[in-house]
């Protein structure tokens, strides 16, 4: 097992190459936790060829080995996958109190509130490898997507929509908008056309074709009859 730290989550790297890094947590326990955060691992390019789980009901450590999956497109992002992890950890009861003794002084955490859900619709020319490069900036960006439906026209335009949560939650906000609309444009050049971010609902899931509307100029141009076929 790994050692033990008053750092919540530690990762260490491989000393050599072909060697697992070793992700290390120590914090108060809860149903699921160690699925989570093999999760998120495992969404982070990872593959977890060992691992060690202790928890007493209360307090949990888990250390992982990790290797980065064969053919994976881009390095790991280790902060990154760090804070991930870290967020999904609880945060662990003032000294002298347990779980029965905040609620009674009313002091317990509420459960967090569900992520608010976003719709990010763009336009754009088809080309080899978009919907990877897209991906790969709103993971980038710490968007966390949900559902993802993707239309093309006989042009070879494409329409796609992301249902996406911001894990800084932030996305309501401008500047946070405008770094997403930044990266992507930086990203998809001139294979970018159009991209909005609004805010959507649970229901919008269920039936994405209701929520599909761009801008009049966007979808003139993307249904006129003389770029088709």
């Amino acid at each position: 097992m790994g050692v033990p730290s008053d750092e919540v989550v530690q990762i260490r790297l491989a000393d050599a190459a072909g060697d697992p890094a070793v992700v290390t947590v120590s914090c108060p326990d809860k149903t699921g936790l160690g699925c989570d955060l093999c999760r998120v691992v495992l969404l982070f390019g990872l593959s977890v060829v060992k691992g060690d789980m202790s928890t007493d009901g209360r307090w949990c450590y888990i250390v992982l080995w990790v290797l980065p999956r064969r053919g994976w497109p881009v390095p790991v992002p280790w902060d990154l996958l760090k804070d991930r992890l870290l967020q999904l950890c609880p945060v662990a009861a003032p000294f002298g109190f347990d779980t029965a003794d905040l609620a009674a002084a009313g002091l317990q955490d509420a459960a967090p509130p569900a992520p608010r859900l976003f719709l990010l619709k763009l336009y754009c020319f088809d080309r080899m490898g978009l919907l990877h490069d897209v991906t790969r900036v709103l993971c980038d960006l710490e968007f966390t997507i949900r559902r993802v439906k993707v239309s093309t026209t006989p042009d070879g335009t494409v329409l796609d929509l992301f249902f996406i949560t911001d894990a800084r939650e932030l996305l309501h906000t401008k500047s946070r908008r405008e770094e997403a609309y930044d990266k992507l444009e930086s990203v998809l050049g001139d294979s970018l056309a159009s991209c909005e971010i609004d805010p959507a609902t649970e229901d919008m899931l269920s039936c994405p074709q209701a929520c599909a509307s761009l801008t009049p100029a966007v979808m003139e141009q993307m249904f006129n009859t003389e770029n088709c076929w």
